[in-house]
């Protein structure tokens, strides 16, 4: 089983929105940790947000989309979504979805500490 589908990606026009949607495995999403990665051409992969998936609901995201990007879950459908509101074009790259255990807290938007990805949803942002 695929640990990790995402979906959603698309192009819009710059202050537009989409909301990606990552469907996570059972193993996946008990991991603890999901997280949105993001990847442009020629750049390393950066943390978006992340959200536990566990009690409680801590969320974390990288300064540049605070205000902007929403992180949410449904633990029913085993989904977590990101919704990207006011959309910029230095926001455009592949989006990825990924899982980890619990780690400290400076750790949680790297990307080295997450073990499983899904294979990624596009994200085009034009001027």
């Amino acid at each position: 089983q695929v640990p990790l589908v995402e979906s959603g990606g698309g192009s819009v026009q710059a202050g537009g929105s989409l909301k990606l949607s990552c469907t996570a495995s059972e193993t996946a999403y008990t991991r603890g940790w999901l997280g949105w990665f993001r990847q442009a051409p020629e750049k390393e992969r950066e943390g978006v947000a992340t959200i536990y998936t566990g009690r409680g609901k801590s969320t974390y995201y990288t300064d540049s989309v605070k205000g902007r990007f929403t992180i949410s879950r449904d633990n029913a459908e085993k989904t977590v979504y990101l919704q990207m509101d006011n959309l910029k074009p230095e926001d455009t790259a592949m989006y990825f979805c990924a899982a980890a255990s619990p780690m400290p807290s400076w750790e949680r938007l790297d990307p080295a500490k997450y073990d499983l990805w899904g294979q990624g949803t596009q994200v085009t942002v034009s001027s």
